[in-house]
Parts: C-alpha cells; sequence; structure tokens
C-alpha cells in the first residue's frame, strides 16, 4: 500500500515545479540579486513538489473510474494497485498539513499564502460539487494558473513577486494553456493559444524581458516535450505524447536540477 501511495505523488511530475523555480531564479541571477537564503528557497521547492505530490494523488482517486477506461493511464498506481479510498484521502491530507506547517513555521507568509491558491485552484479544479475539470474553463484553471503559482512561489523567497516581469507570467501563463489543450487533444484551440504564446515570447524578447540565455535554461527544455506533444495532434498520438513525457518529466528535470544547485551556490 505504501509503495502505492508514493508511486501515486508521480515524482518525475517534480519537474513542472523544478523548472518554474529556474525561471525565477535565472531572473535572480542576470539581475545581480544577491542570494541569502539558497536553502530557504530548496526548501520552498520541496514543499511545492510535495504539495502537487498529494494532489496528484488526489486527482487520481477522484479520476479513477475515467482513467480505467483511458490506456494512457493504465501504469497510473490507483489503477495498477487497488487501494481503499479512506487511505488515500489519509495520505494526501497528512502530507498537505505537514506542508503548510513547514511552511508556516519556516518561511514567509507569503510562500504560504500561494501554497495555498495553489491548493485552493487545485481543489475547485478537481473536487465536486465545483470540479472546474469537466467545464469549459478546465484549461485556464489546471495547467496555466499553476504555472503562475510556482514562479510567484520561488518570487516570494527571492523577495520580490515582481522580479520576474508580468510579460514572461502571462507568456508561461499561455504556453502552459497551450500545452494543456495540446495534452487534450483540442488540435484548433491548441493552434490558436500556441501562436499567442508565441507572439508574447516575441514581445518578451524585443523588450528584453527575458534574454536568450534565460530562453535557453529555463524555456526551450520545456519545448523539447511540447514538439512531440503537438505532434500528437496529428499522428501516433500515443507514442507522442509518451515520448513527450520522458524529454519533460525526466530529462529535462536533471538539467533544471543542476541548473539550480549552479545559481544557488556557485553563482
Amino acid at each position: 500500500m505504501i509503495k502505492t501511495l508514493i508511486k501515486s505523488i508521480r515524482i518525475s511530475w517534480a519537474s513542472k515545479s523544478v523548472n518554474m523555480y529556474l525561471l525565477a531564479l535565472t531572473y535572480a541571477y542576470f539581475s545581480g540579486v544577491a542570494i541569502k537564503n539558497p536553502y530557504e528557497i530548496l526548501e520552498g521547492l520541496i514543499l511545492v513538489c510535495a504539495l502537487w505530490g498529494a494532489l496528484y494523488s488526489l486527482n487520481d482517486l477522484t479520476d479513477i473510474e475515467s482513467d480505467r477506461k483511458d490506456p494512457k493511464k493504465q501504469q497510473r498506481a490507483f489503477i495498477q494497485d487497488r487501494i481503499e479510498k479512506k487511505w488515500v484521502v489519509l495520505f494526501v491530507g497528512v502530507l498537505v498539513s505537514l506542508v503548510f506547517i513547514i511552511s508556516l513555521a519556516t518561511l514567509p507568509p507569503s510562500f504560504t499564502l500561494i501554497l495555498g491558491l495553489m491548493l485552493l485552484n487545485q481543489v475547485i479544479y478537481t473536487l465536486p460539487p465545483i470540479r472546474l475539470k469537466d467545464t469549459f474553463l478546465a484549461p485556464f484553471t489546471s495547467t496555466a494558473n499553476n504555472s503562475v503559482l510556482r514562479i510567484a512561489s520561488c518570487c516570494v523567497l527571492l523577495g520580490n513577486l515582481f522580479l520576474v516581469p508580468l510579460s514572461v507570467y502571462l507568456f508561461m501563463y499561455t504556453a502552459s494553456l497551450g500545452t494543456y489543450l495540446m495534452y487534450k487533444g483540442n488540435q484548433k484551440p491548441a493552434s490558436i493559444i500556441g501562436a499567442v504564446a508565441g507572439v508574447i515570447l516575441v514581445y518578451t524578447l524585443y523588450t528584453r524581458d527575458m534574454n536568450i540565455i534565460q530562453l535557453a535554461v529555463a524555456v526551450l527544455p520545456g519545448f523539447l516535450a511540447v514538439v512531440p506533444l503537438y505532434l500528437s495532434l496529428f499522428i501516433q498520438k500515443d507514442k507522442m505524447v509518451f515520448i513527450a513525457d520522458i524529454l519533460y518529466h525526466q530529462v529535462a528535470m536533471v538539467f533544471f536540477l543542476v541548473s539550480i544547485v549552479y545559481i544557488l551556490f556557485y553563482g
């Protein structure tokens, strides 16, 4: 049972949080902001990853019936190994509680507030009676919001919520929105949002809100996954989605982590 619960937190999916922390840290690096609390930032990253692990577990519990019918999701923990609902709820409750207790005791209140917004966003996205996941609002309230909140959680630990420019927040929101639509197979909306994200990206580069190195170390690795994900709309959907998953959740995460350690301790 414990092995199944641990598997349900999707450890490799922590790459999403690690990616957004790296993006925020590049702004500190190139702005010359002295990072006096590297271990606090690492703690914040661990707490964000732990919170999302619990939320992924909760999501899989609420989607278990539909996931059983989806060939792509047969490897998920609760599909492979049945477990009583009460143990999953207890596991999620304990993990979320620990995250907030540690955050309140050791990190700034603003960080805990952002954790609360992450939790609220995912609860209304996942759980009835609201469950935005089943409505037309789903793309706007899932990955898109979460990317922005992940960046913000790092920025407040760096002492400035707007260390990352608003245009970059907007780019990450639209890029994440487009990725969600690609994953769901919504070809036309994904193409439109992808084009909008591209225009915003050009703007951030033109105004120097993002430099080429930041693009290379924080954004381009994510696009390694976007290419096969976009191709999945047209050819070999299952295979392309699998390739995207490996590229982003495993290969790119190693690069993200190495870059974060370098910026925090050697930059």
